[in-house]
């Protein structure tokens, strides 16, 4: 399903009593985050604040903050509806007929998935006003917690491109709100967008031209924190999810396409000599990022629709609103994982490891050391190798189950034998390892062990009850009295 806006998909929340309106007046400086992270740990719904001090926006908060949410968001009942697509679409790529008749069967398809690529048009809602001597004070951005250096931009689309190729990138990162027309870019090192950043700089480019998107269909927004591979499009995956290409529009001063129905865009440029201390600002681990020197974003134009809505997130202690944004991510790539390791049969990142410091999954083993070959692999692959705990269990735990889990690790493993601790590249918010984004990860092997990994006793089994008692009792339940 294809939003065309976010205020559609503000309309289906609330006719599904998902949205609550808040006519109360509200501070955007800690007020709107103390409320959000109130009904956040409730499970509570997506918040408009209609009346916010200091601008005429109403603030969208909470939107993606449920598993069900997230699942409307990108238009499907379930989140792994996507990964069982993704799935069926590997498995055909795999399976192409090698003769002509075979290859002209397969031009439908293949014609529904260049349908997703982007849509240039000339005018979009996003460009209905126009700011050429822009002024961010208009926006209701919110200071989020106490110690943070200021307001922050929090659910921006960052929109950049390789100066080799033109190829476009669309990722998520902070803003820091320093005036009325500069910001913080708060790229980690190993993001695509500092990427694109450094090797303008390396080719000498005077300037880094960047837009910003705030809002548009939710598909997109999901799609800018994806953890795709470089080579890959964000706004053709954000196609994909909604089934139809994303409209875009030039941007008013820099080279660049944004989603034409945006509710806010911020265009403008990196100078890639000048950098300025960012933060500290109460980030997704629940600690506070520490300031560092970071790009500096000069803007050159603020367009919006009439009457526009600012999208944006508070993060923080678990669970928040991002925690469903990961959650996404864990059920939508579960199939591409699989493709490589086929003997994986589930994963999940708790959030209480805040998804890059813990996963945990279960696999199918079939040899000796099966469990460290499955580590060594995860590490090596793409964003997992900032997790700095994987733990590998059996293919009949329920990883969905963290109890079901610890009691797998707190029992099954033995600490010499079944841990294995290496080193390398670690998040940049990891504040406990000894250098910044450098430490050690350690995987813990809590399967059933074997002879050949050196267990000659006997394994016990787990403690089942018979199955003709368990459906006895099912049949019997209501005769207990215990409904």
């Amino acid at each position: 399903m294809a939003y065309k806006d976010l205020r559609e998909f503000m309309k289906i929340l609330e006719d599904m009593g998902e949205l609550h309106r808040i006519t109360t007046l509200v501070d955007p400086v800690l007020e709107i985050t103390e409320i959000t992270d109130r009904v956040s740990k409730a499970n509570g719904p997506a918040l408009l604040f209609e009346n916010v001090k200091g601008s005429a926006m109403p603030v969208l908060i909470n939107a993606f903050g449920s598993r069900e949410r997230m699942a409307v968001s990108l238009g499907v009942e379930d989140l792994d509806d996507i990964g069982a697509e993704i799935t069926a679409l590997l498995q055909l790529a795999d399976n192409v007929p090698g003769n002509l008749l075979g290859k002209v069967k397969m031009l439908p398809t293949l014609a529904q998935l260049s349908s997703f690529f982007p849509k240039l048009v000339k005018n979009g809602a996003c460009q209905d006003v126009i700011h050429m001597d822009p002024d961010l004070g208009i926006l209701p951005i919110l200071k989020c917690w106490p110690e943070d250096a200021g307001r922050f931009i929090t659910l921006p689309q960052v929109y950049t491109k390789d100066p080799r190729n033109g190829k476009r990138n669309v990722g998520m990162y902070r803003l820091q709100v320093y005036d009325k027309q500069t910001t913080g870019m708060h790229w980690h090192i190993h993001h695509d967008g500092a990427e694109n950043y450094r090797l303008n700089k390396e080719l000498g480019k005077p300037t880094v031209e960047v837009a910003v998107a705030l809002g548009g269909d939710p598909a997109i927004t999901y799609a800018a924190t994806a953890p795709l591979p470089k080579e890959i499009d964000e706004l053709i995956f954000a196609g994909f999810l909604r089934k139809k290409p994303v409209e875009i529009v030039k941007c008013k001063t820099v080279d660049l396409e944004v989603p034409a129905d945006a509710e806010i865009i911020l265009e403008g440029y990196i100078d890639p000599t000048e950098s300025r201390m960012e933060g500290p600002f109460g980030d997704h681990t629940g600690y506070y990022s520490l300031p560092g020197e970071y790009p500096v974003f000069h803007l050159t134009c603020i367009t919006h629709r009439q009457n526009p809505v600012y999208p944006t997130t508070i993060v923080g202690k678990p669970p928040q609103e991002d925690c469903s944004l990961a959650l996404a991510s864990e059920r939508i790539f579960l199939p591409l994982l699989k493709m490589q390791l086929p003997e994986v049969v589930d994963m999940h990142m708790p959030m209480e490891g805040v998804f890059h410091n813990c996963v945990l999954i279960s696999i199918k083993k079939a040899f000796p050391g099966h469990a460290r070959k499955i580590m060594s692999a995860l590490w090596g692959m793409g964003q997992m190798m900032f997790a700095k705990y994987i733990i590998v269990v059996d293919a009949g735990v329920d990883v969905q189950n963290l109890s079901e889990v610890l009691w797998k690790v707190f029992n099954n493993a033995d600490p010499k034998r079944d841990t294995m601790i290496v080193e390398g590249p670690l998040d940049v918010l990891d504040h406990s390892a000894p250098l910044p984004l450098f430490g050690s990860k350690m995987g813990i092997d809590a399967t059933k062990k074997w002879i050949g990994e050196g267990h000659d006793r006997e394994w016990p089994d787990d403690i089942v009850m018979s199955r003709d008692i368990v459906e006895l009792v099912n049949r019997k339940w209501s005769e207990y009295g215990l409904e």
